[in-house]
């Protein structure tokens, strides 16, 4: 397996694969020709200016844009060499495998246990109370948010500050096992003390998922990931290793954007 510049990427795992990905908008090209590779057990970073197609291709990952009307996806995309565009593919098994977290904390109007148990309980994933606290409980320590509402589970996830109801939304989402999660722009509603706890988190994560983020933040970017992709226009312009392409990319689009002369 090699990466985009031809180089073979040594011992590196690959779980997502996607190859001259276009998506179009009823006539709007929004997305152009994407071939991007991304590895197990890494947080890969998609950075761009407004507009550019990050979202738009993290969309794709768990076929969000099956959603919106007149959109219209080209191309192949491979979660672990099975093709997530087939006809007869299950979306729903689809959506369990590739969780996501929005830019802006969205709980369930339900308690705290029930925003982590929701999806168990609609995927058959606990046969008994027990194992399904069991995977609520686990689910918040992984989240880094147990400790903190222990005492009040039963409450509304609604009543908790930004950043932890952020966090409760990660723990929502690994509560069904998935292989691979999507954040779109996970810190931009918060503080920065809640930013550096969901930073921190990531962190942990990626031990066990694989990790796509969509960031405005270059420096976020250079904190939490191991590889980071450029976006502008619709087009990947260069992915390559974090520190690489923030200390010497090979491009100049990747140059302007990184020292700021545009974007």
């Amino acid at each position: 397996m090699s990466n985009s510049d031809g180089e073979p990427v040594a011992s590196a795992k690959i779980k997502v694969v996607a190859r001259d990905v276009n998506v179009f908008y009823s006539d709007k090209h929004a997305l152009k020709a994407v071939n991007l590779d991304v590895r197990a057990n890494e947080v890969t970073a998609l950075i761009g200016p407004s507009g550019c197609g990050k979202s738009t291709f993290l969309r794709c990952l768990n076929r969000m844009n099956d959603l919106i009307d007149g959109a219209r996806v080209t191309g192949t995309i491979a979660i672990d060499q099975q093709d997530i565009y087939l006809k007869d593919l299950d979306v729903v098994q689809l959506r369990a495998r590739v969780g996501m977290v929005f830019q802006k904390p969205n709980p369930f109007p339900k308690s705290i246990f029930d925003n982590v148990a929701y999806g168990p309980r609609i995927h058959g994933l606990a046969g008994t109370g027990a194992e399904l606290e069991e995977i609520v409980v686990t689910s918040l320590k992984r989240a880094g948010l147990f400790e903190e509402v222990k005492d009040r589970l039963n409450e509304a996830g609604t009543g908790l500050s930004g950043g932890q109801q952020q966090r409760l939304c990660i723990a929502r989402a690994i509560a069904v096992s998935p292989e691979v999660i999507l954040m779109d722009e996970p810190c931009s509603a918060l503080d920065p003390i809640a930013t550096a706890k969901v930073e921190e988190l990531i962190d942990e994560l990626r031990q066990n998922y694989t990790i796509i983020v969509v960031t405005h933040s270059m420096q976020q970017a250079a904190r939490v990931s191991q590889r980071t992709a450029f976006f502008h226009l619709g087009e990947l312009v260069e992915v390559g290793d974090t520190e690489q392409i923030f200390t010497n990319p090979n491009h100049k689009l990747t140059q302007g954007y990184i020292t700021g002369r545009f974007g």
